[in-house]
């Protein structure tokens, strides 16, 4: 099985990763944000410089061929705030993605990943995805991703490839991956939340798929979207959990 991350496994103020338009009433977090850094700035300033540096790097990404870029967003906090040390920059990044986008994994996420490890099935995931992406596992539920049984060989994360959903690029190279460890691609089960951004690639990439629709304000059918208006996913599931009731070995042979 493979899994988005957003929207999917956690759920997501925005329901993807990536920063959603300033509300109002977060500005005033922002603003002790840029005290406890020592950033003189306003926060609509920094939100305007923000969106610029990320639209300006996503052209220049894609007139090099990327059809659906990603920003690595330390760099682009690095670049506007000109501090140079990795780790504060980090701490920043993590911190003000936090306001924007606070996340809490899915109910029974734990329960899911531990069942499915004790039945030795062998997981992935493709999402988009920032550094700090992998950490939520450790935050929320006190392991790495490895110790959860997800392969490190299949975690597949958008801003290491430059490459965001739904680019095919993110989902050819699991393919390619799984090539290499004896997996087709018809028995793998890719699990997301989004018709456009999960169900429509991993359909393109021959994997069997499954929407979740567990969160009402994650889920996106995308029904005026012509890529999405003549494919299903092969399964629905409200519950993570329900995806241990269609677990079959033969199922995606």
């Amino acid at each position: 099985m493979l899994f988005d991350v957003y929207g999917t496994l956690f759920i997501s103020d925005s329901g993807d990763i990536g920063v959603a338009k300033a509300k109002a009433h977060k500005h005033h977090h922002i603003q002790e944000l840029l005290e406890k850094y020592h950033v003189k700035t306003t926060p609509e300033k920094l939100l305007e410089e923000l969106y610029g540096r990320i639209e300006k790097t996503h052209e220049q990404l894609r007139n090099t061929g990327i059809d659906f870029p990603e920003v690595e967003i330390d760099k682009i906090w690095m670049d506007i705030l000109k501090i140079k040390d990795r780790q504060v920059i980090q701490r920043f990044a993590i911190e003000f993605e936090l306001v924007f986008n606070p996340v809490y994994p899915m109910p029974h996420l734990g329960d899911m990943l531990s069942a499915l490890k004790q039945q030795r099935m062998l997981m992935g995931i493709i999402s988009n995805a920032q550094f700090f992406t992998p950490r939520l596992f450790e935050w929320f539920l006190g392991s790495a991703l490895e110790h959860l049984g997800v392969h490190p060989n299949l975690v597949i994360l958008s801003y290491q490839l430059k490459h965001a959903k739904p680019s095919a690029m993110l989902f050819d190279l699991a393919v390619q991956k799984l090539s290499r460890m004896g997996v087709s691609a018809s028995s793998v089960l890719y699990i997301g939340n989004d018709m456009l951004k999960d169900i429509y690639p991993a359909r393109n990439a021959g994997f069997n798929t499954a929407l979740f629709a567990g969160d009402k304000r994650s889920l996106r059918l995308r029904q005026d979207d012509p890529r999405c208006a003549n494919i299903s996913a092969d399964l629905v599931v409200t519950d993570l959990l329900q995806l241990l009731d269609h677990f079959d070995k033969e199922m995606w042979k």
